[in-house]
């Protein structure tokens, strides 16, 4: 998924972004509300961290205009305020989910998961096709019973292939879904990522190159 982080305290939200990126998400990183609003324009996100005291525009304006502006993605929201009335207003506004602070990396982690799959169609929680399952709960792929070993990067490229369902997806996709705002769409990183997923997951082969647009597992 992709996922952005808005969070003024630049080690927290580092930290955030590094425990996510471990589960496979490719995650930007804002740290006031203006910024996260810049970001929200340029970038599809499937879910926003969003911090609620932010500098330059708060949190819940931030939120206002993410729910405003439509589409599928979800707001989880950060507080240091634990009262009831706090986290109700939080979604008044729209948030999807809240969690108030200091909170363990694993939950937050678990509740980001959960509203990625309502920004999406419904999937099954074990994603099977061509003799591949691919577990993201777990983290594990097998191919008719073997496991692969998977990159963070070459799990989420499959992922994105698999939840397709045999339809085709286009590298421009696979780069905004696996990686961050960072990655440059001239390094061929889609096209090396696929190559080590072909080798990995071995003969015969499963991935499907459609020339001009995309990959796919038929």
């Amino acid at each position: 998924m992709r996922v952005l982080v808005v969070e003024d305290e630049s080690m927290l939200a580092d930290t955030i972004a590094e425990w996510l990126r471990g589960e496979s998400h490719a995650v930007d990183v804002a740290n006031d509300g203006a910024a996260a609003l810049e970001r929200a324009d340029v970038n599809d996100y499937d879910v926003v961290v969003l911090d609620r005291d932010l500098p330059y525009v708060h949190g819940d304006d931030v939120c206002r205009e993410l729910v405003a502006a439509g589409g599928g993605t979800r707001v989880l929201m950060l507080t240091a305020a634990a009262e009831v009335g706090e986290r109700v207003d939080g979604l008044a506004l729209g948030a999807d989910d809240y969690l108030t602070k200091p909170f363990a990396l694993a939950e937050l982690a678990a509740r980001v998961q959960a509203l990625g799959r309502r920004s999406r169609p419904a999937a099954p929680p074990v994603l099977r096709r061509a003799g591949l399952s691919l577990d993201p709960a777990r983290h594990e792929v097998f191919r008719d019973s073997r496991y692969v070993p998977l990159s963070r990067k070459e799990f989420a490229v499959l992922a994105e292939l698999l939840r397709a369902d045999g339809a085709v997806v286009s590298s421009e996709y696979l780069l905004e879904k696996a990686w961050d705002e960072h990655a440059d769409p001239f390094t061929g990183a889609i096209r090396l990522a696929v190559l080590k997923l072909r080798r990995k997951l071995g003969e015969p082969p499963v991935v499907e190159t459609v020339t001009g647009v995309g990959y796919r597992i038929p």
